[in-house]
């Protein structure tokens, strides 16, 4: 009834009637607070602020799509695009004919992520045996890291299908390559080897780390969330693969090196040994070789010992193989001829207090015996004639004392004290190679100036001239290709008779050749190695024999023999040197212990080269006579 009332009363123009306790009525119009002007200020404020934020986005959207796009574009790309590189090939190494010592082929590596395996301890079981691990080995490897594990790099491919088979979620392959040593250990010590990561770390592959890895290339793709590739983008970067290394080494002389010197350490039951064969006209490597060797396709047992390139990195006193040096000074400044005669007589000699001596007393002897015998008596009488620089100047100029410029890691110079400080004991004691230290290859290389006529040759771990043309290029030791030029071993093949290289005169050519006709006597019957004659070629050499260092003296019954020699004699054409260290079964004479390997080698790598045979009957081995330190 109320509201009925007051609906009447409105229609008449009568007021409301107000409820007892309500709110009186408003008229809004009338409001004082709406009567009030409005600060001049806060218009300003407001307009100001309003101002201010469309600049700040302004500025803002500036920033994102002009001054700090490529950032936004990158982060963008990011979402969808993938770089998807293209690994380069790692290049070839190769002997003198193309036949590969290392080369790269696919392998796959298995990976995981250890928070998406969800399987049996029987299945993880199967997994660690085709990994050659225990199953505790595997879980304490997937516990490493929840995101990504190695599980094992470079498996065979029977290995990554038979994983495969056992469809465990989280388990994946990743296709790699690794490298292959057709040669296995016998070229171990000239090819190295590279780690999982394709990065040398011995030998070849250190050395030529630059030249063989090659460059990689990159694609830019996108990808849709479930990691297709929906299309390309952007340019392709092609990969580059490394170039192929040619080494001077050839491989069957390089094999067959190797089983000479290991069958002879076994024999004698010796600690180690090493063979060098040089190509005396071009300074090639031809081969390389030492025993304790390794597999450098499986290293895991790998020892210090076994790593070791001897022939480069060992030095020891030469003994004996000093005295043609001595010899070549005393003939050059015309102090003697070849038939001069220098008495030996008593065989020991005391210089300054100490007593140097023959193993056996000799006599007279001619510069030729001297060498034919091996005196130390006469040899030291030789050198109190000379002047220390001359002995000094010989040394150096053959190579002592200096690190052989070969381009390979590990290589040492030796040890060749200044000629000043020499004292006159010292000076004797030098000449028949106490009191200075060579390695083997530093021998090596020394001789050759006896098998070309007076010339120190310079050598080479890499075949000189192109593989590509098989034209002799001089200009540089470094011969690289890239992978699939001159593959075909026909076309590269030497000449038998190679055109020599241009060495560094030390001795004249007549001096040469009568040395070299004193080392021809050495292997005749009355020397010291006729162990070293070979069926169909002449030969000469010296041998050497002396105590090894222990301490600040020397062991009574530790020594290392050895031999240097030069065939053919009469037109030579390789240097051979052979080292074998610490015989302790039968001889320690270099004479016996490494002549005869000299022999075997001479006659396998003169028949590779097609050097003719220069004799036509097989030499008379007779007992080769002791020679002296």
């Amino acid at each position: 009834m109320s509201r009925l009332g007051d609906l009447i009363r409105r229609l008449r123009g009568q007021p409301r009637r107000q409820a007892s306790g309500a709110m009186p009525t408003v008229r809004y119009a009338t409001s004082p607070l709406l009567a009030s002007r409005t600060p001049p200020w806060r218009v300003k404020f407001l307009i100001g602020a309003i101002g201010l934020g469309f600049v700040v986005l302004m500025g803002r959207a500036a920033w994102i799509q002009i001054i700090h796009n490529d950032f936004y574009l990158q982060q963008g790309a990011s979402r969808y695009e993938r770089r998807i590189e293209l690994p380069a090939a790692r290049g070839q190494i190769t002997d003198r004919y193309g036949e590969l010592l290392a080369s790269s082929v696919p392998a796959p590596s298995l990976w995981a992520i250890p928070k998406d395996i969800d399987t049996s301890d029987a299945q993880l079981r199967r997994l660690a045996k085709l990994l050659d691990m225990t199953l505790s080995d595997l879980k304490k490897r997937l516990g490493t890291n929840p995101n990504f594990v190695w599980l094992r790099r470079q498996v065979d491919d029977d290995v990554a299908q038979k994983v495969a088979a056992l469809k465990i979620d989280g388990v994946y392959a990743l296709r790699e390559s690794k490298r292959q040593y057709p040669e296995g250990e016998a070229a171990a010590h000239i090819v190295g080897f590279t780690n999982l990561e394709d990065q040398g770390q011995e030998g070849v592959e250190l050395a030529f780390q630059k030249q063989l890895v090659g460059h990689d290339g990159v694609r830019h793709v996108i990808k849709d969330r479930l990691g297709r590739v929906v299309e390309s983008v952007g340019d392709l970067v092609p990969a580059e693969d490394g170039q192929s290394v040619h080494l001077s080494i050839d491989a069957k002389i390089q094999f067959f090196a190797y089983q000479c010197i290991r069958d002879a350490v076994a024999e004698h039951k010796a600690k180690a040994g090493s063979v060098v064969v040089l190509d005396a006209l071009t300074g090639e490597v031809l081969a390389l070789a030492n025993v304790p060797s390794y597999n450098p396709s499986d290293r895991r047992h790998l020892t210090g010992e076994q790593l070791r390139n001897r022939a480069l990195t060992d030095t020891f006193e030469p003994g004996s193989t000093m005295k043609p040096f001595v010899i070549s000074i005393a003939l050059e400044t015309g102090r003697v001829k070849p038939t001069t005669v220098i008495s030996t007589a008593p065989g020991h000699l005391t210089i300054d207090g100490s007593t140097i001596s023959d193993d056996h007393p000799n006599g007279d002897l001619t510069i030729e015996q001297i060498i034919q015998k091996s005196s130390n008596v006469g040899t030291a009488k030789l050198a109190l004639q000379m002047q220390p620089r001359e002995m000094w100047d010989m040394f150096t100029a053959v190579g002592l004392g200096q690190k052989p410029q070969l381009g390979f890691p590990g290589v040492v110079t030796g040890r060749l004290r200044p000629y000043k400080s020499w004292r006159r004991i010292e000076q004797v004691t030098m000449s028949y190679g106490y009191g200075l230290s060579a390695s083997l290859f530093q021998l090596a290389h020394a001789y050759t100036i006896f098998a070309t006529d007076g010339t120190l040759t310079p050598v080479t771990i890499l075949k000189r001239g192109g593989m590509d043309d098989g034209k002799a290029k001089r200009s540089g030791f470094l011969n690289v290709s890239h992978p699939g030029e001159g593959d075909d071993p026909v076309d590269n093949e030497v000449p038998s008779v190679p055109v020599p290289v241009q060495g560094t005169r030390v001795i004249s050519p007549e001096t040469a050749r009568e040395v070299r006709k004193m080392l021809s006597l050495v292997t005749a019957p009355g020397g010291t190695a006729p162990k070293a004659q070979t069926m169909g070629y002449s030969v000469g050499g010296k041998t050497g024999t002396a105590h090894k260092q222990e301490g600040r003296g020397y062991a009574g019954n530790k020594y290392r023999a050895w031999f240097v020699g030069i065939a053919p004699i009469n037109n030579p054409r390789i240097v051979v040197a052979v080292m074998v260290d610490e015989p302790t079964v039968g001889s320690y004479y270099g004479g016996e212990v490494a002549a005869p390997v000299f022999s075997k080698v001479v006659q396998q790598t003169l028949n590779r080269l097609g050097v003719m045979p220069d004799l036509s009957v097989q030499p008379k081995i007779v007992q080769a006579e002791p020679e002296s330190f």
